[in-house]
């Protein structure tokens, strides 16, 4: 078979489910992963000939994509602020929105740092935690932007530890992680100077928000939590860092876009200030800093 006949398939089997666009979007990160092929490779030579064993890939990946199983867990990797990462069932797929809050912390860092060639502070290095780190990708994305910033992540599952430890290694990033539910810990490895956590915050009356294949595939555990106590996370997470964040020490959340108010007055309540909310770039209400 050749690789247009092949993409052609994907197209009319996938016809009932997806746009065209994305179709053909599934099947480039597919001729890349399997064949190394870039989409331009395939418009210059349509009539290369897939060997049979490379075509029950493509139609193994088809099946699953009939499924509605996530492009990315297929591939087994997706990319996040610039950075490859391994991902799978275990771990959620890591969101542009995350990359936001990622950007928004490099800053602030870039900014201490700034203050501390002008004399302005005498903090000469930052230590930071991520609490719920799934795939990593925030703890790794901030250690590889900040070389000299010591980095701990945390997360409940043992299975995604194992997945954020190899991702760290394919990223020669080097982070101390840990096993370890937050709701049940009580103290830190030590003091640190920011805090960051995309807990889970998706309600389970908003499920049916939310795209059946991230209900069907993604992990329940790193999604969702009960409505009767949906700032379960951030009220613990919250005593956490009010408790172990350094002088000035700053929180920083991912949020539910509909307890932007909840999530800031928990938050004032516990006694942190400059408290500030921001956008995502779809224009919801995602990311809260904090400062103690």
């Amino acid at each position: 078979m050749s690789i247009l006949e092949l993409k052609n398939q994907f197209i009319t089997e996938l016809a009932n489910l997806f746009p065209k666009e994305e179709i053909n979007s599934f099947f480039y990160l597919l001729s890349d992963a399997y064949l190394g092929l870039k989409k331009v490779d395939i418009a210059l030579d349509p009539d290369l000939l897939i060997s049979i064993s490379k075509e029950k890939e493509f139609i193994t990946a088809l099946s699953e994509l009939k499924k509605e199983v996530p492009i990315q867990y297929i591939i087994g990797e997706t990319e996040f602020y610039g950075l490859p990462f391994i991902v799978d069932k275990n771990v959620l797929i890591p969101r542009p929105e995350t990359e936001e809050l990622v950007e928004w912390i490099l800053q602030e860092v870039q900014s201490l740092k700034l203050k501390v060639k002008s004399g302005v502070s005498n903090k000469p290095s930052v230590n930071i935690l991520d609490i719920g780190t799934g795939s990593g990708c925030i703890a790794i994305s901030l250690a590889k932007n900040l070389p000299d910033t010591k980095v701990w992540a945390i997360d409940v599952s043992t299975k995604a530890i194992k997945i954020s430890r190899k991702n760290a290694k394919s990223n020669n990033i080097d982070i101390q992680f840990i096993t370890e539910n937050i709701l049940n810990l009580k103290q830190l490895p030590q003091k640190m100077d920011i805090i960051v956590s995309n807990p889970p915050y998706v309600r389970e009356l908003e499920k049916q928000e939310v795209k059946k294949n991230v209900i069907d595939h993604e992990p329940h555990l790193a999604l969702f939590v009960k409505d009767k106590d949906p700032l379960l996370f951030y009220d613990k997470i919250a005593d956490l860092a009010k408790e172990n964040l350094t002088t000035n020490g700053q929180l920083y959340f991912e949020i539910n876009q509909y307890l932007a108010k909840e999530t800031m007055h928990l938050l004032k309540q516990k006694g942190f200030r400059n408290i500030e909310l921001r956008k995502d770039i779809f224009g919801n209400d995602r990311m809260v800093k904090a400062e103690i």
